[in-house]
């Protein structure tokens, strides 16, 4: 610690997995924004629980309703022990947060809008048991969501939204027509689209964004990443 505190490069900051785990988001996004390329939107699909849901309840020809859709989501262990915490959108918010500012932009969690889909009346109640219990009085809400999207030939989604012109970033449910590539996303993958200057056809990255093991890859590659920036030896193949 006091080698690297004490060294000339300066102090530094590595933190891949804290948006998509193992997948290399933040790397891609450095490497565009440090060699000059302006960033016009990021937009993606960061949450693996809302990846899981809406892949499951909104596509063609699916019959299951929401809250089996969460039922089943939550008896997996996709979702947090209450399942609010996903549906709210505010981890989806934070990540958000962190590729605008890592692209140059003034945005926080305080003040980027954020579509909350849990029931208003489902909000306040006092235990994760009672949410599940109530959540099949509003399957209709969200049913007739579904079928609108799919009577105008599109799926709903759950997105973060980075935008590097206009600054209307955003965290919301949206539709996407089904030759997008976010109509086709599987499981629980992540999908994250650059649109910038020098990709004006989207840079793609996707796979899988939770996970015990695509986790622990992200957390270890950054600290190889730190042994061969400050010479400690720990990036020998074979540590």
């Amino acid at each position: 610690i006091e080698k690297l505190a004490s060294s000339p490069l300066g102090p530094s900051v590595y933190h891949e997995a804290t948006v998509g785990a193992g997948l290399p988001v933040l790397s891609t996004l450095n490497d565009l924004v440090r060699t000059g390329d302006r960033i016009i939107k990021i937009e993606g699909i960061f949450s693996g629980t809302l990846s899981y849901l809406f892949n499951n309840f909104s596509a063609p020809g699916a019959t299951q309703s929401f809250s089996a859709c969460v039922a089943v989501a939550k008896a997996n262990g996709y979702t947090e022990p209450d399942p609010r915490d996903d549906l709210n959108g505010m981890d989806v918010a934070r990540k958000v947060t962190i590729l605008g500012r890592v692209a140059g932009l003034d945005i926080g969690t305080d003040t980027l809008p954020v579509e909350n889909i849990v029931p208003e009346s489902l909000r306040a109640v006092s235990t994760a048991v009672e949410f599940m219990d109530r959540l099949p009085e509003f399957d209709e809400h969200f049913s007739q969501l579904n079928k609108e999207a799919l009577q105008a030939g599109s799926v709903l989604r759950y997105v973060g939204f980075v935008d590097g012109v206009n600054g209307q970033s955003s965290v919301k449910l949206a539709r996407y027509p089904l030759d997008h590539p976010f109509a086709s996303l599987k499981g629980s993958d992540n999908i994250i689209a650059f649109t910038t200057e020098r990709f004006p056809n989207p840079l793609i990255i996707q796979g899988a964004g939770a996970g015990a093991a695509v986790t622990a890859y992200g957390i270890f590659s950054d600290i190889i990443k730190i042994a061969e920036r400050f010479g400690s030896g720990l990036a020998d193949p074979k540590f």
